[in-house]
């Protein structure tokens, strides 16, 4: 049991440090945060979460073997995923130069789903996800490891996940830093936007 412990502990210090590290998904939870509030933002953060949980139960079953024994799902998987998120920085950084109204330049997310749809595909776009899962449970999981311990860890991580995008979305509706970003707006959906299609273009000409 106490060994379990100490795995569980390592895979959730390793899993913060990841989700702490700026990506699409925090730039997707920050400008939602912002632009179209809490609630909208909580939606996605769930949805990412979601899909965090999609990775870890992958990752724990072994996507990695599959991706070594069919190469053309992994390379199909990170061109979609570079390309959809390539889309988004091509949307966000042509949005910010036009002469309209600040809500103009939203990523619209209107129906109660739309959010957590959002937060799980852009989750979902980075292939990256599964190698890093794979890899933290071939390092830190005992072998043969029982699935209750499995099932652990992926709760774990979704909590984990949770959590932190639920608190970057509170942290980023408090008045001050709403207006802040307000304030300089188009040039944060600029730097977005550019940050969005460096990842997506990333993936798209990757050759490793």
């Amino acid at each position: 049991m106490h060994h379990y412990l100490v795995v569980l502990s390592t895979i959730a210090a390793l899993w913060l440090a990841a989700m702490v590290a700026p990506g699409p998904d925090f730039l997707l939870v920050t400008r939602l945060s912002i632009t179209q509030g809490r609630r909208v933002a909580l939606r996605a953060a769930f949805g990412i979460a979601t899909g965090i949980s999609a990775w870890g139960t992958a990752g724990f079953f072994g996507i990695h073997a599959l991706f070594m024994a069919s190469p053309w799902l992994y390379v199909v998987l990170k061109v979609g995923g570079g390309a959809y998120l390539l889309f988004l920085g091509v949307r966000l950084f042509a949005g910010s130069w036009k002469p309209t109204a600040p809500e103009a330049l939203d990523i619209r997310v209107n129906g109660k789903m739309r959010g957590f749809r959002l937060g799980l595909i852009t989750n979902l776009a980075n292939p990256k996800a599964p190698l890093f899962v794979s890899s933290l449970f071939a390092t830190t999981m005992p072998h043969h490891a029982p699935a209750a311990l499995g099932i652990a860890a992926i709760c774990l991580m979704f909590a984990i996940g949770l959590g932190w995008f639920a608190l970057v979305a509170r942290f980023l509706t408090i008045r001050r830093f709403a207006d802040a970003f307000t304030r300089g707006r188009r040039w944060i959906d600029r730097a977005a936007g550019l940050a969005f299609m460096g990842f997506g273009t990333t993936l798209v000409l990757d050759r490793s």
